[in-house]
């Protein structure tokens, strides 16, 4: 995680990242800002927040539990309500922000 009162390049931090990776690039108040590089799918879960994805590189697609599913390209942003079943997924190397309450967090992991 960065110190405050510097910047960041958020596609260095990942450039060197192929396999599903999830990490805290910095907090806000009560917010953290997270960075995932996934290719594949991660598995179905929910939050007790809000929680908004945007994309920086690549394909993101989100699951939804009424059988819908959210395509993201880069520069797009969902927001997944509080307490909806949901699961993020692409189809090849993808890179993407997550904005959550610092409650969300599992395991590491969101």
């Amino acid at each position: 995680m960065n110190s405050q009162l510097e910047k960041i390049n958020l596609l260095n931090l990942v450039s060197d990242i192929n396999e599903y990776k999830n990490f805290i690039v910095s907090e806000m108040n009560d917010h953290v800002l997270r960075i995932a590089v996934i290719d594949g799918e991660f598995h179905w879960h929910e939050h007790d927040t809000d929680e908004l994805f945007m994309v920086l590189e690549g394909e993101l697609l989100i699951d939804l539990e009424n059988d819908r599913t959210i395509q993201l390209l880069p520069g797009e942003i969902f927001n997944v309500p509080a307490f909806t079943q949901h699961r993020t997924r692409s189809n090849g190397r993808t890179v993407n922000l997550c904005f959550e309450k610092k409650e969300n967090d599992i395991d590491g992991i969101s």
